[in-house]
């Protein structure tokens, strides 16, 4: 039976020196070969020109860049979002989200396959738990991110301009912000996120700003007291989507381990020893979380202890099929959002992307599982 192949992402510098000097090659060839994985950006062992024929012949035998395979790009918002869908070697897929706004350029980048946290208001939820990624499958989705943004210049049509991107010069060159918020709970896969975050923000490699990196959670206090300790400052967005235990409870299952006043203890622990601003996530769904009373109680909870460095993301609710939930009207948000504001929390609608190609925030499902498997089966 066939070893599988080195994923050569997973490895930092140090530990790919070793790897080439096991594979009999000088150490400085590692240094060649990470520059074309994470500077280059390179997708073959065969456009790696500056190393020798043998090597790179060694290295299809051998070694893998990433075990993802694309399987396809959905382009929408006029070129502006494109959702990629990638294949583990099991079939299991994953997805990846581009936007593009003017002068910023944002991935959403998965950690698991599936997820087992079970929200219900959640596509990938249904899935249940898969797998977890590895760093260099979850750094992947990045570079595919980065390479694709490339390509977004000479690909818009009139709908980007709906979003007030008017031509190529309003599309930036790199990626602005990297957010693990697709597919699966971060911090149930803590090891593997994190070390991606080493490998992208190596300067000697991709070089990506610790504070760019964003990790949502849908509030597991263990890892918001773990990263309140991480020399990175990375930013933290926490998943509320209510003030009442009981109604969180019943959309979130976490929240009977972790409920509100202990997460919220963390979070506040975390602000102050890191002077980091942490977002809020709330979905606003029609008659469930959207009234006038809901927000009250929110801002009173987030206000009670006195105010800390927080801000609230309104994203209305992009409906799951099956889930019984609709998502609240416009006016019903921009009140929402007002009242807040009005006592003093700050608040704003997320821009909503991706609708037309199943991208929006809850909807990456990874729906080419059973088609893949059904294809090779």
């Amino acid at each position: 039976m066939n070893e599988a192949p080195i994923n050569v992402l997973d490895l930092d510098l140090p530990a790919l020196t070793e790897q080439v000097k096991a594979w009999g090659q000088p150490a400085f060839r590692a240094k060649q070969l990470y520059r074309q994985l994470w500077v280059n950006q390179r997708e073959s062992f065969d456009d790696m020109s500056d190393l020798p024929a043998p090597f790179r012949e060694l290295l299809k035998e051998t070694a893998a860049i990433s075990t993802l395979r694309n399987l396809l790009v959905r382009r929408g918002d006029g070129g502006l979002t494109r959702k990629a869908v990638f294949a583990l070697p099991g079939n299991e897929t994953v997805e990846a989200v581009l936007m593009v706004y003017p002068g910023r350029a944002t991935v959403c980048v998965s950690s698991q396959a599936g997820c087992p946290m079970g929200c219900t208001f959640c596509a990938t939820a249904k899935l249940g738990f898969r797998q977890d990624l590895s760093p260099g499958d979850i750094a992947q989705q990045v570079l595919w991110a980065q390479r694709e943004l490339a390509k977004v210049p000479n690909d818009l049509d009139s709908g980007a301009e709906r979003h007030r991107v008017r031509g190529p010069g309003d599309v930036p060159e790199r990626l602005t912000n990297v957010v693990y918020m697709g597919m699966g709970e971060p911090f149930n896969n803590y090891q593997n996120w994190r070390r991606s975050v080493d490998l992208l923000h190596d300067p000697a490699g991709f070089n990506f700003g610790a504070r760019n990196f964003t990790v949502s959670t849908v509030g597991l206090v263990p890892g918001i007291v773990k990263l309140m300790d991480d020399p990175l400052q990375i930013n933290l967005a926490i998943s509320l989507h209510s003030a009442d235990d009981a109604i969180r409870s019943d959309m979130m299952p976490v929240n009977r381990r972790y409920p509100i006043a202990d997460l919220l203890d963390a979070v506040r622990a975390y602000t102050a020893k890191t002077h980091r601003r942490v977002s809020f996530e709330y979905v606003l769904i029609a008659g469930k979380n959207d009234d006038l009373h809901e927000a009250r109680k929110l801002a009173d909870m987030l206000l009670e202890k006195g105010k800390f460095p927080m801000h609230v993301n309104l994203i209305p609710l992009n409906p799951v099929v099956d889930s019984g939930m609709t998502r609240s009207s416009r006016d019903r948000v921009n009140e929402f959002r007002d009242y807040l504001e009005n006592l003093g929390v700050p608040a704003t609608v997320r821009i909503q992307r991706g609708k037309d190609i199943d991208a929006a925030c809850g909807q990456l499902a990874g729906d080419l599982a059973k088609e893949l498997a059904a294809a090779e089966g």
